[in-house]
């Protein structure tokens, strides 16, 4: 029986130093969080939490916003990496304030946060949180939404992969992948809406010209469709073309 773990190690080199990375990393996030600009949308009510002045406190770079139209006008002047619908504060869902962001700009991420009794479509934004939460639980979820310097993350359609970070981020939800689905995401991401047949597929992302048993090219494939398809079995991006390969239909 295959698992995640056991194909993984067949085919990755070992990291001479992986305490070293860590802490690049860390500094890495920690020069990304301090210099990000963040669009906070959101009211102030005595019985609704408010989070700008603790994202503040967290070393973003904070604008805030009463309304949505005030936000809009806003974008081109902040130019924010990320913005915060504080929609519970509003008393609304603050799904026509992300049409009208999205409008503006489909790639800027978006975390909603709503009352617990709300309930929306979790395409609307990038991430949905329920009231009520921790600040280091929003942190949490702004810090993978956060682009790198644009040269290592690809945009296809609502499909976001990090090739540093080794993550993807597909309708709301952000997946840490191994080293094997980001090399075999990105060449689907490269030839998307083109048939990619198997053999080549499977040579290219296991650099080997063996092709006598791809039945681990399958498995790598369900993988895929859990981090971008909100249902793996009926997908609508990775389809597989039976007898031919798969197609990203994006």
């Amino acid at each position: 029986m295959y698992n995640e773990k056991t194909l993984t190690n067949l085919n990755t080199t070992t990291n001479p130093n992986p305490f070293k990375k860590f802490f690049q990393d860390r500094h890495y996030l920690k020069l990304i969080m301090k210099t990000a600009t963040l669009l906070v949308i959101e009211v102030k009510h005595a019985e609704i939490p408010s989070f700008a002045s603790d994202l503040q406190k967290k070393g973003f770079d904070v604008h805030i916003a009463q309304n949505g139209s005030k936000a809009v006008a806003l974008l081109k002047e902040v130019s924010p990496s990320l913005v915060v619908i504080n929609a519970a504060s509003l008393r609304s869902t603050g799904l026509r304030i992300c049409q009208s962001i999205r409008e503006k700009d489909a790639k800027l991420p978006i975390i909603l946060i709503l009352e617990n009794d709300k309930e929306v479509n979790k395409d609307a934004a990038d991430a949905v949180l329920m009231l009520p939460f921790t600040v280091q639980k929003l942190v949490n979820r702004i810090k993978p939404l956060l682009p790198g310097d644009g040269k290592n993350v690809l945009h296809v359609g609502p499909i976001r992969l990090d090739l540093e970070k080794r993550r993807v981020r597909c309708l709301g939800r952000s997946t840490k992948l191994t080293p094997r689905l980001v090399t075999l995401l990105h060449l689907l991401m490269d030839k998307h809406g083109e048939v990619v047949e198997r053999e080549p597929l499977f040579k290219k992302a296991w650099e080997t010209n063996y092709t006598g048993d791809t039945r681990t090219l399958d498995v790598h494939i369900s993988w895929l469709r859990r981090a971008i398809e909100l249902d793996p079995n009926n997908p609508k991006f990775l389809k597989t073309i039976r007898g031919v390969g798969y197609r990203l239909d994006i």
